[in-house]
């Protein structure tokens, strides 16, 4: 008998002690895992596997945003989603963990968001050095002070938007001409953030068409990155070299991410071999500042990935809930066309508004605000970390209406419901779930400071702070304000006004508008 069958039979023999050893050792294993988090509740299920909440992810459920959110309501602003893993809606506790000090770090959450697979952009990269010093290097490229160039990009892109508009899908009582908006509005944020990062834009609007089709194919590709963040097992395999490799798209691909990846890696390696960094745009800042070709690939692609869709999804919450709320629509426009015809008005009717002048405008600033809020841009869970030392918190986490201290054990993963946080009742009123901008125009400048606050959190906060916040609200204010000086706008189907479907960041299309030229536009 050799020893390999010596082995299996002495495995044999005692094969229902292993299992059984096996079973008590898993037992203990989920009881302690369990016990652990007891002081929170949360679904049942959600105590022992994490697969649960897998369902919605792969689409069995509701979305993730939904499901996130009906669990903090359910169970509390801090509520247990899995066996070592929390949900919050609480604005404190996400500004103690987003902290410029604070000790809590990033959750495995992000390792599936490193685009190319293994290439860690600031958003992905876990390690706090790292992104520290990442974030030095980037924070002027996204500067208006020092890039000269954001803010006449946005005017240009603006312009091209209303050509194509007036162009092509202006109706009349005798010509239907519908517009899908919510590809418009992708068309445009594309087209400034590539003018932007590279100096150079797709050219989107100019075409009229999704160059690349690179919108058709970030749209098959978002859900798959949904899943691969969303689940540890396929985090897990994604993440590994082989795997990653297969399924991401190759940057010689003539489509999609693919060949953005190709187009960041060509311009890139032309900014390094000539040395042009007199260019003023994102790529050369950071080129000066000292990055590599390879990070300068992987922050490309981020730019473009985030910077459009998310200013998108805003810009088409705003024109869905304006177009369908009609006092607000009054007040807007009266307020834009004051703002135009007040005598000594610096707005030039010939170019776009200055983003100084549009802040200066209470009613739209409103607008826009509450458009954040009722239709949060980026719903990803955001996991976080507590310290090895664990964390002590006060918090109301009974609904109780009375904040007790509560302690995080060391370890533990918790994930931002930010849906929830921003329709919350208990921050926003009893009409949390209407799109309504007057809430910021109460003559309480400490409690509208503090909603303010609460909103900002679309764009994270301290540490992890978006650095294209400021770009992103330049883009708002100069398009929310040019679209409606120039334009009327009628929702085709009222009861379907378009297709949205939510993966971390918003998948939406079909939004079918109406567009008549303005009849109470000020004079030229």
């Amino acid at each position: 008998m050799t020893v390999v069958s010596e082995a299996w039979s002495l495995v044999l023999a005692f094969k229902w002690f292993i299992a059984g050893v096996m079973f008590t050792t898993y037992a203990a294993s989920s009881y302690l895992q369990y016990r652990r988090l007891g002081a929170f509740k949360g679904p049942w299920l959600a105590a022992w596997t994490d697969l649960w909440f897998a369902k919605c992810t792969v689409g069995i459920g509701p979305e993730n945003h939904l499901l996130l959110s009906n669990i903090c309501e359910e169970y509390g602003v801090l509520a247990r989603m899995g066996p070592n893993s929390l949900v919050t809606t609480s604005p404190e506790l996400i500004t103690r963990m987003n902290a410029a000090r604070s000790p809590y770090l990033k959750g495995d959450w992000y390792d599936g968001l490193a685009m190319p697979p293994g290439q860690h952009n600031i958003f992905s990269q876990r390690d706090e050095e790292m992104h520290s010093r990442r974030r030095a290097q980037m924070a002027d490229g996204f500067a208006g002070k020092t890039n000269k160039s954001i803010e006449p990009s946005i005017d240009k892109h603006i312009q091209n938007l209303i050509s194509l508009i007036r162009e092509k899908y202006i109706s009349t009582p005798t010509s239907f001409k519908p517009i899908d908006m919510a590809r418009r509005v992708s068309f445009f944020t594309l087209d400034v953030i590539t003018d932007i990062a590279f100096g150079q834009p797709f050219g989107n609007l100019k075409n009229d068409t999704d160059m690349y089709e690179y919108i058709e194919l970030t749209e098959e590709m978002l859900p798959m990155m949904a899943i691969i963040s969303n689940v540890p097992l396929f985090r897990t395999m994604f993440t590994t070299g082989w795997v990653s490799k297969l399924l991401f798209p190759s940057d010689k691909s003539e489509k999609g991410i693919g060949k953005m990846v190709g187009i960041a890696r060509q311009l890139v390696q032309k900014r390094y071999a000539k040395k042009e960094i007199d260019q003023q745009d994102m790529l050369s800042s950071f080129v000066s500042r000292g990055m590599s070709e390879t990070d300068l690939v992987a922050e490309s692609i981020l730019s473009i990935l985030a910077g459009s869709d998310t200013t998108a999804t805003a810009l088409r919450s705003i024109i869905l809930h304006v177009t369908t709320y009609a006092p607000v629509l009054a007040k807007l426009q009266t307020e834009i066309d004051s703002f135009i015809t007040i005598p000594g008005s610096s707005y030039d009717t010939k170019s776009t508004i200055k983003d100084s002048d549009a802040k200066l405008l209470p009613y739209m600033q409103a607008v826009i605000k509450e458009g954040l809020r009722i239709f949060p841009p980026v719903t990803g869970m955001m996991t976080k970390m507590a310290p090895p030392e664990g964390d002590t918190v006060e918090l109301d986490i009974h609904g109780t209406g009375a904040p007790e201290k509560v302690f995080i054990p060391g370890g533990t993963k918790i994930s931002i419901a930010q849906w929830g946080i921003q329709r919350s009742k208990a921050t926003f009123g009893e009409d949390a779930e209407l799109f309504r901008p007057e809430r910021w125009l109460i003559d309480d400048h400490e409690e509208v400071t503090r909603l303010e606050r609460v909103v900002d959190l679309n764009f994270g906060y301290g540490k992890y702070q978006c650095l294209g916040r400021p770009i992103a609200w330049m883009e708002l204010n100069k398009c929310v304000f040019e679209l409606f000086r120039h334009f009327d706008f009628q929702i085709v189907d009222p009861a379907n006004p378009w297709k949205s479907h939510n993966c971390g960041l918003w998948l939406q299309s079909e939004m079918w508008l109406r567009v008549t030229e303005r009849t109470l536009s000020a004079p030229t």
